[in-house]
């Protein structure tokens, strides 16, 4: 038995889609940025961002060259590298957690600090420490071959993206060959662009959910209640990552940090409930 099916089960991001989709939900997928202001902030945002609602979390390892990211994401990966945050503190950070709560955990990483853990140790580690499931936007499936091996043996999900631009047969590979969720990219560009065409959207995840039995979510784009509304009445996950780091930044040194964090994504949720 193959690593990915000996955990599948155990994976609790296949738990929690298993159990919205029983209950008629869609997954609320929040990212911030670990490190911004502090590890220590964002412990405390993980667990507001569950009581708030939030279904997945989404954390991103700071990185000084962040192709897919705009410029709200670019600072907050600035001012976590100022925090000193590492990929193995924030492994730290997830074990801690672990003590208290159960919520998927979602690590989204560029290659380059992978490559330098070391692809065995950092899938083991990881796993080890509470981690759910990997994105790496800078490796597509193609070019994954030295972190499937050790993801699937420790039991680690690797999540890839598609485009509103892939054609048939590449949304049916990156399909078959992602675990956990498929990321839909809602636009072309970066993140923190806003969402226009919803009508491609709701064609595009169509089609994606045509070939294959893995929840589809999207993400880049989606700012407002109005648009996770919108997006989870097409997609089985909706992912929210520069409304909420734009807001970390304005309040990370004020005082009300996660009351207004927490506040933004309970509005996020509930406009997503089914009516």
């Amino acid at each position: 038995m193959s690593g990915r099916q000996g955990y599948i089960e155990m994976n609790r991001l296949d738990q929690t889609f298993g159990r919205l989709k029983a209950q008629g939900e869609k997954a609320l997928i929040t990212y911030i940025m670990a490190g911004d202001p502090s590890l220590q902030d964002t412990e405390h945002l993980v667990l507001e961002l569950e009581r708030a609602g939030a279904d997945i979390i989404e954390l991103g390892v700071p990185f000084s060259d962040p192709i897919a990211d705009g410029p709200v994401i670019q600072q907050a990966a600035e001012r976590g590298l100022q925090s000193g945050t590492s990929l193995r503190k924030i492994l730290d950070s997830v074990r801690r957690l672990r003590a208290t709560t159960q919520i998927p955990i979602v690590l989204m990483a560029y290659y380059n600090n992978i490559h330098a853990f070391g692809e065995t140790v950092f899938c083991a580690k990881a796993v080890e420490a509470g981690v759910d499931g990997l994105i790496v936007p800078d490796m597509p499936p193609d070019e994954a071959g030295p972190l499937r091996g050790p993801a699937d043996a420790a039991g680690l999900h690797l999540i890839f993206l598609l485009a509103p631009t892939s054609t048939s047969s590449r949304r049916a590979y990156v399909a078959k060959e992602s675990g956990g969720f498929v990321y839909y990219v809602s636009l072309t560009g970066i993140t923190g662009a806003k969402l226009n065409d919803m009508a491609g959207v709701r064609d595009n995840v169509a089609k994606i959910k045509k070939q294959t039995k893995t929840p589809v979510a999207v993400g880049f784009g989606v700012a407002t209640p109005e648009d996770a509304a919108s997006v989870a009445q097409v997609a089985d996950g909706v992912i929210v990552g520069s409304a909420i780091v734009r807001r970390v930044g304005e309040h990370g040194q004020d005082g009300r940090l996660v009351q207004e964090v927490g506040n933004f994504v309970r509005s996020l949720k509930v406009a997503m409930q089914p009516t």
